[in-house]
C-alpha cells in the first residue's frame, strides 16, 4: 500500500484519509489541532477499532459524528491519555505502563503541560481502562492486533493491512530524543521495521509514512549524535541541527531533545 493511495475526506477542522485494503479500511484522521494529534480507525465488517484518542474538544466532536455510522469497539490508549470525553462508553485497552504512563508518568507531565498551555479547549480528563492487555496478539472487532511494550507505552502490529503504530517517526521534522541511548533505541526499533517490511507506520503526529521515511530517519538520528558530539552546549548544538536540517519541522522539539543532550 501507498502512503499516498488514499481517499481524502474534509471535515470541519480535520480531515480523514481513507485506505482501502480490501477486507480493513484503515482511516487516518488528521486533526490540525496545535500539537498535530493523529488517530487511527481500523474497519472492518461495520465494525471499528480506535488506536488513540483526540484531546481537544472540537475534533472529539467531528470524530464522533465521523464515527456514527460505525459500531466502535474499543480504543486502544498507548500514549495518548487524554480525552477522555470521547466515547466514554466504549472499552478502553492498555498496558498497566501505558496506564502508569498517563496517569502518574511523563504522559501525566504533560497533559498538565497542554492544560495550562491551551486551557479549556483541552480535554485534560484521562482514559479509565476497562481492559489492561499485555504483550501479544489480542483480538477486537473481529481483527487481530499485536502489541509490543515499549519504555513508555505500546505499539502497535496491525499484522491484515502490514502496517504498525508508535508514538513518532516524522521523516522531515524533529522529535524528542532523551540522548544518545535513546537514539540508538529509536534506530534499532526502525531497522526492525525496516527488516519486517511494514507498508505502512502510523504515528501519533504525523500522517502514515513508509520505510523510506524510516531510513530517512535514521540517517537524521545518526547525524543527531554526531553533531551532539562535536558541540559544547544546546545553544550549538540547536544551531548546528538546523542548519544541517533548515527546512525541518517541530522546533519545539529540539529544543527539548537539546536538553537532554546537554542537561
Amino acid at each position: 500500500m501507498n502512503k499516498n493511495t488514499f481517499e481524502k475526506v474534509s471535515l470541519g477542522k480535520g480531515e480523514m484519509n481513507v485506505y482501502d485494503f480490501g477486507k480493513i479500511r484503515l482511516h487516518a484522521y488528521k486533526t490540525n489541532d496545535f500539537i498535530d494529534d493523529e488517530v487511527f480507525i481500523a474497519e472492518k465488517d461495520g465494525k471499528a477499532v480506535i488506536i488513540e484518542s483526540p484531546c481537544f474538544y472540537d475534533n472529539i466532536s467531528e470524530l464522533t459524528e465521523y464515527l456514527s455510522d460505525l459500531n466502535v469497539d474499543g480504543i486502544l490508549v498507548a500514549y495518548h491519555g487524554a480525552g477522555a470525553s470521547f466515547m466514554p462508553d466504549v472499552p478502553k485497552y492498555a498496558t498497566q505502563n501505558a496506564l502508569d504512563y498517563s496517569k502518574n508518568g511523563g504522559g501525566k507531565a504533560l497533559i498538565n503541560n497542554f492544560t495550562s498551555a491551551f486551557g479549556e479547549i483541552f480535554d485534560c480528563s484521562v482514559h479509565q481502562i476497562t481492559d489492561v492487555i499485555g504483550e501479544g496478539r489480542i483480538n477486537i472487532g473481529g481483527m487481530d492486533f499485536v502489541i509490543t511494550q515499549t519504555a513508555e507505552a505500546f505499539d502497535i502490529e496491525i499484522p491484515e493491512i502490514n502496517a504498525v503504530y508508535t508514538h513518532m517517526l516524522g521523516h522531515d521534522c524533529h522529535s524528542i530524543i532523551a540522548g544518545n541511548a535513546h537514539a540508538d533505541a529509536v534506530i534499532a526499533q526502525l531497522n526492525g521495521y525496516i527488516s519486517k517490511g511494514f507498508d505502512l507506520i502510523l504515528t501519533s503526529h504525523y500522517t502514515p509514512e513508509d520505510l523510506k521515511d524510516a531510513q530517512t530517519k535514521i540517517s537524521y538520528l545518526t547525524n543527531l549524535k554526531a553533531i551532539a558530539s562535536g558541540c559544547k552546549n544546546a545553544d550549538d548544538f540547536k544551531s548546528v541541527v538546523k542548519k544541517n536540517f533548515p527546512q525541518y519541522s517541530g522546533e519545539n522539539y529540539l529544543d527539548m531533545t537539546a536538553g537532554f543532550f546537554f542537561a
